[in-house]
């Protein structure tokens, strides 16, 4: 039977702001290594299991459609070929998203073991976790539904818990699930840990998928009903799939633990445990821990100079950060924000983020560099009927054919070479040549060559929005 990995990608990571943002939250960041969480969670179950005829298949991904080029560009500069990456028109938790992984699955003709992992934790243990796998693949098989619990290193109050029940025969060390508890109070965690039966959650999971859509079906069996029809009204577009808008908006929104896992009968859940450096990433103070910490315990990325500062974790991405005399500190600094708080208050950032929302701040949700199919752009300077952007496009890539009706573009190549469409007109352009874009004149900007595009746009007009735009051609398919 075959392994099938199910990569969830869901989830703002609004406690790790300003890194993370709702449009592009923390499985897009390199926050623990040189790949991204995405890339790391995606190459973890790579030639994992090859015993007894068991090969790993390509992965499944359910993403947000908002990050979607992204989500691609980085499984493609990994080196991962998926399945398929599955487009959440809104956003229903992770019972509705495993749905929709498990009838993609049960489409190619076979019922493989869904290896479900959240897009957005950290493993360091690899081989470990590659281990644990191999030993839930026994139960897994047999139509038992997996879970990995965490031995706590701590009473953490931030984690639900699993109550291990008793030894099962076969391979390894799993356990009944004997009860999946809420998190705890701090008297409450250490009981737990104090006990030996308890693990944490780890939020991962192993089952074979016409099981998970048997078990959701005998629960919520409407759950079931609406992402049937959202994938009975599915569509390709390009590399991705669009399940059906109308029918996944009305699907109810629950948790994998809620909807199933907490419901389980007796005998039918199995708990391994797993010692692998695992970590969920929940805020800042995690990577604090998990990092390389110098000799006054700091963890430090970027140019960063302390004085006089101790057990402090600070990132630099934009500019020299000077710490003095501080202790148990998170000093974050992006081109566009600087969070400083305290270890101890690592839970109300999110409050931060909600109050940023409230006030329609863009900081909230974006960085200053955006994303977009064909490379990136910076906003590095904006004024009164003014804006200037450091554009990069990849090679080979275009933008699309468009027009604005409120403003006019300045274009200078810094980089690479261009081609430019302006009306009527083809042309190319080298380093250190420009262009005028008058208002209301349609053009594209292309890279024909092998290396990225380098321009600076400089647009002047009334309104600057991003949403003057109406495009007549586009290769991505965008409106």
């Amino acid at each position: 039977m075959n392994l099938q990995p199910v990569i969830l990608c869901g989830g703002a990571g609004t406690r790790l702001w300003p890194l993370s943002r709702e449009q592009y939250p923390k499985q897009l960041l390199a926050l623990a290594g040189d790949d991204t969480l995405l890339q790391a969670t995606a190459r973890r179950m790579d030639k994992s299991i090859s015993t007894d005829g068991r090969k790993v298949i390509a992965p499944i991904l359910v993403a947000n459609e908002d990050y979607r080029f992204i989500t691609a560009e980085q499984l493609r500069q990994a080196g991962v070929l998926p399945a398929a990456i599955v487009l959440e028109p809104v956003g229903r938790n992770t019972a509705p998203a495993l749905t929709l992984a498990a009838l993609v699955a049960l489409q190619a003709g076979d019922d493989p073991v869904l290896v479900v992992m959240p897009a957005d934790h950290v493993i360091t243990g690899v081989e470990a976790f590659r281990a644990a796998v191999a030993q839930g693949v026994f139960h897994a098989e047999a139509g038992k539904v997996v879970t990995f619990g965490i031995r706590p290193a701590s009473p953490e109050t931030g984690y639900g818990y699993i109550r291990a029940g008793k030894a099962l025969a076969g391979q390894g060390d799993g356990r009944e699930i004997a009860a999946f508890t809420e998190k705890p109070d701090s008297a409450t965690a250490r009981s737990y840990v104090g006990s030996g039966d308890y693990l944490w959650n780890s939020g991962i999971f192993m089952l074979r998928a016409s099981v998970w859509l048997r078990e959701l079906g005998a629960r919520r069996p409407e759950m079931v009903q609406a992402c049937r029809a959202a994938f009975e009204a599915r569509s390709p577009d390009r590399d991705f799939l669009r399940i059906g808008k109308d029918a996944f908006a009305g699907c109810p929104a629950d948790s994998i633990d809620y909807a199933v896992m907490e419901k389980l009968p007796a005998g039918l859940g199995v708990v391994i445990p797993l010692d692998a450096g695992w970590s969920d990433v929940g805020a800042w103070d995690a990577l604090w821990h998990l990092g390389s910490r110098n000799a006054d315990n700091n963890v430090l990325h970027g140019d960063v100079v302390t004085v006089g500062t101790r057990d402090t974790f600070a990132i630099a991405q934009s500019r020299l950060l000077a710490l003095v005399g501080l202790e148990d500190v998170v000093v974050v600094e992006t081109p566009d924000a600087v969070l400083v708080a305290h270890m101890d208050n690592m839970q109300q950032i999110k409050d931060v983020v909600a109050r940023l929302k409230r006030e329609g701040r863009s900081e909230a949700d974006t960085h200053r560099k955006i994303y977009r199919p064909w490379g990136h752009y910076d906003s590095i300077d904006a004024g009164n009927r003014f804006q200037v952007k450091r554009i990069v496009v990849n090679s080979g890539a275009a933008l699309s054919l468009q027009m604005h009706h409120h403003r006019a573009e300045h274009w200078v190549v810094v980089r690479g070479t261009a081609r430019v469409t302006r009306g009527d007109e083809t042309f190319l352009l080298s380093e250190n040549e420009s262009t005028f874009i008058p208002t209301g004149t349609r053009h594209r900007l292309e890279n024909p060559g092998k290396v990225p595009l380098e321009i600076i746009e400089v647009q002047s007009g009334a309104y600057l929005g991003e949403d003057d735009i109406v495009r007549f051609d586009d290769a991505y398919g965008r409106k």
